[in-house]
């Protein structure tokens, strides 16, 4: 019998880079890749593990997200989904502004992003030196992208399926879908991201201050957002860093069937995922599991080195 010989070595992977963004003079890149932390200052936010109502939680929250390596800390001040009270605007800046400007006095160089998709708070917020305007509601305030150029701020830019605030989907459907073809919202998604970033730049926004959201679980059903996620790499041709916000959310749960509670390792397999696949920034509730598994994933890409080398070098 003839002995098989050895396979040819193989080229790498061609694995997605995109441009870095930049913040608060930081550079955040496929060699650091950024931690969002996420924290609620809502009584009613999907998990319990993230509603910060008190102020002494949230800044606890705060503390404990820096220490376990947040790049940048994102605060909300309006649930997401449809359940829950009305909050108006007054209501909104009553509970972001006392953190923020605590945040900012504790941690003066640490990136503060804002979950918001109204304009009025964005420029109330501006005060403490807001550093992102994240708006997950893809300009439904078409006000908000402007103030975050005459602030300074970055700016995400998301795809809702054109689905107005706090609105859950419900039997979404994307052009030809019924004829077998799923890559519809995912066309869609580069069609709304790359309108919405050419929209940021021309309001002034920096390109490198530009952050594009696919936004998964808003505007799309479990399938949909299994499909995006997959293809996160195919983002990178648009030319801005990516985020994927993924913590505990529904198409985890749909998919292995369990609630927010429980959705850890589906998190983190997701993470992983758009992690190798390219995308820059994770808004995580875990942050330190978070950290470790893009760094590890980072590292494995070929990006960042390890930490030690106690067995050393070949």
């Amino acid at each position: 019998m003839a002995t098989p010989s050895a396979p040819a070595a193989t080229d790498p992977l061609a694995l997605a880079h995109t441009p870095p963004l930049r913040l608060r003079g930081r550079t955040f890149d496929h060699t650091h890749l950024a931690v969002m932390a996420i924290v609620n200052r809502t009584p009613d936010s999907f998990w319990g593990g993230n509603r910060h109502a008190e102020l002494d939680s949230a800044l606890q929250a705060l503390r404990e997200a820096v220490a376990a390596g947040a790049d940048i800390v994102d605060v909300g001040g309006v649930r997401a989904g449809a359940q829950g009270p009305v909050v108006d605007a007054a209501e909104e800046l009553r509970r972001v502004m006392p953190f923020l400007e605590a945040a900012r006095t504790e941690f003066p160089d640490l990136v503060l992003s804002l979950d918001t998709w109204r304009s009025e708070v964005a420029r109330e917020a501006s005060s403490v030196g807001l550093d992102l305007v994240n708006d997950t509601w893809a300009g439904h305030d078409p006000d908000l992208v402007h103030v975050a150029a005459e602030i300074g701020a970055g700016i995400v830019v998301s795809h809702t399926g054109g689905l107005p605030p706090r609105t859950d989907p419900v039997a979404v459907t994307y052009a030809d879908e019924q004829g077998g073809d799923d890559l519809a919202v995912v066309r869609d998604v580069l069609r709304v991201l790359a309108e919405g970033a050419a929209a940021a730049v021309t309001a002034g926004v920096a390109p490198e201050r530009v952050l594009i959201d696919p936004t998964l679980d808003f505007g799309k059903t479990t399938r949909h957002s299994l499909t995006v996620l997959a293809h996160t790499g195919d983002l990178a041709v648009l030319g801005y860093p990516i985020l994927q916000a993924l913590s505990r959310k529904d198409f985890v749960g749909e998919t292995l069937d369990l609630p927010a509670d429980d959705r850890l390792e589906g998190t983190l397999g997701a993470t992983a995922i758009a992690a190798w696949l390219g995308a820059t920034v994770f808004r995580a509730h875990d942050v330190r599991a978070t950290r470790r598994v893009v760094d590890m994933v980072a590292t494995i890409r070929g990006d960042r080195p390890p930490a030690l080398s106690v067995r050393g070098e070949p």
